[in-house]
């Protein structure tokens, strides 16, 4: 569509009904989005002054309700698409390069002509942009050059999964645009999660881009990660009288890349050690069994990590199905559980080389404090640094947000809602 015929098309309302049905809310919602996507359409405008011709994408961040640090191995998940996204607007190029501007950030320029892996990119946005674009021409896309302006509500380290957002969006991207749709959601997450693990150098499992490709409220089992199983969660807490808070402590993400990937490597060697590859494909009661023999060749952190692993992994599963048959009750005390487990047994709280920065135990302090039993409060995503999830009392959320935000400052803490659409294009 022509850029103009879009900025007309949000001032006369042509696009409301697509914004009520990914971003949900009101007249005053509609009117904040209809000034973010003006407002980046300008701005595209400002940078790329030659290009006429635009496509409109979008792709949400993500919110883990349940299974902490499961699906790497294997395992189960319960997870929702929020309505924070990373927006783009896109022309063709003919440069042969993908040329992307995310506002905040450095510009990326990536040649089309070189889709090798670059040691020196690692842990940058141009290391996932490349990953992606690599993957898509080896499954037989035509990728031609394009020019792209982000903007993102999905801030860095927020434990919103800004990363898997974007990759969700670079890939959705690509697949309407030189690929005529033909990956579809789940390999579009799968691509998302090579370029991460093999370009950007983080041994991530798949939930992340999973959620944010396929949108909704899902219950999803990584058992065969090549064919997950994706199960609709019908539920609505705000029917329920109750608001998902998720809570960003502010603690800093440097250098943290090896606790994440620590947890999967420790998993993954009591696994090998029990004679798999996963620990999904460990009996539960061998290994428990196998203890004595297994303190010989593991650690001690190792085995309380597995551990968890097999808790969680079937809590993720209970609590979808409590909250499937409406009982919030048994839902909550499962959540509770997951917080003890992940502070106990996974030991994601804090980084075990920062031992003065816990920001995260202190914010589940302040939570359980606040709640006074009410709700349930745990760790939000990787951990050891970032954020914290609270199912809080609706009529106590706006309180409950002053009180956190009091602590770790404005616009620390996000009183969300579930987006029913992953990756996604706006049309007229």
């Amino acid at each position: 569509m022509n850029l103009n015929e879009f900025l007309n098309g949000l001032t006369s309302g042509a696009f409301d009904d697509q914004i009520k049905l990914v971003y949900g809310g009101d007249n005053n919602n509609l009117l904040k989005y209809r000034a973010r996507f003006i407002c980046a359409a300008e701005k595209f405008s400002r940078l790329y002054p030659e290009c006429d011709e635009i496509r409109v994408f979008s792709a949400p961040g993500r919110s883990e309700i349940g299974g902490n640090h499961t699906d790497h191995q294997h395992g189960r998940v319960l997870a929702a698409a929020i309505t924070l996204d990373v927006i783009a607007i896109v022309a063709y190029n003919k440069e042969n390069t993908i040329k992307i501007c995310s506002e905040g950030y450095p510009d990326d320029a990536i040649d089309l002509d070189d889709l090798e892996m670059h040691e020196e990119e690692k842990g940058t946005s141009a290391a996932l942009i490349r990953g992606i674009a690599s993957k898509f021409k080896t499954l037989g896309a035509d990728i031609k050059g394009f020019n792209a302006y982000t903007t993102s509500e999905v801030l860095s380290g927020s434990g919103l999964s800004s990363s898997a957002a974007f990759e969700v969006l670079i890939g959705t991207i690509i697949d309407q645009c030189f690929n005529a749709g033909k990956a579809g959601a789940v390999e579009i997450a799968k691509i998302g999660q090579y370029a991460e693990n093999v370009y950007f150098g983080k041994a991530s499992g798949l939930m992340d881009q999973m959620v944010s490709s396929v949108g909704g409220f899902v219950g999803i089992d990584f058992a065969d990660p090549g064919s997950p199983d994706i199960k609709e969660i019908a539920f609505d807490f705000s029917k329920a009288g109750y608001s998902l808070c998720i809570t960003d402590t502010k603690g800093s993400h440097a250098d943290l890349t090896d606790d994440y990937s620590s947890i999967s490597k420790e998993m993954k060697h009591v696994a090998q050690e029990m004679g798999a590859n996963f620990l999904r494909d460990v009996d539960e009661e061998s290994f428990y069994s196998s203890l004595p023999a297994l303190r010989g060749k593991c650690t001690d952190r190792e085995i309380l990590r597995a551990a968890h692993f097999f808790a969680e992994n079937q809590r993720a599963a209970d609590e979808a199905a409590a909250l499937s048959a409406g009982d919030t009750e048994a839902f909550f005390r499962l959540v509770n559980e997951s917080g003890t487990s992940s502070a106990e047994l996974l030991q994601n709280l804090y980084s075990p080389r920062r031992p003065d920065n816990q920001e995260i135990p202190l914010a589940i302090m302040l939570s359980k404090r606040f709640l006074g039993g009410c709700g349930a409060v745990r760790v939000h995503g990787g951990g050891f640094a970032g954020t914290i999830l609270a199912f809080v009392p609706a009529y106590l959320a706006k309180r409950y947000s002053e009180e956190m935000e009091r602590v770790f400052g404005q616009k620390s803490c996000y009183i969300l809602s579930i987006r029913p659409y992953g990756g996604y294009e706006f049309k007229l």
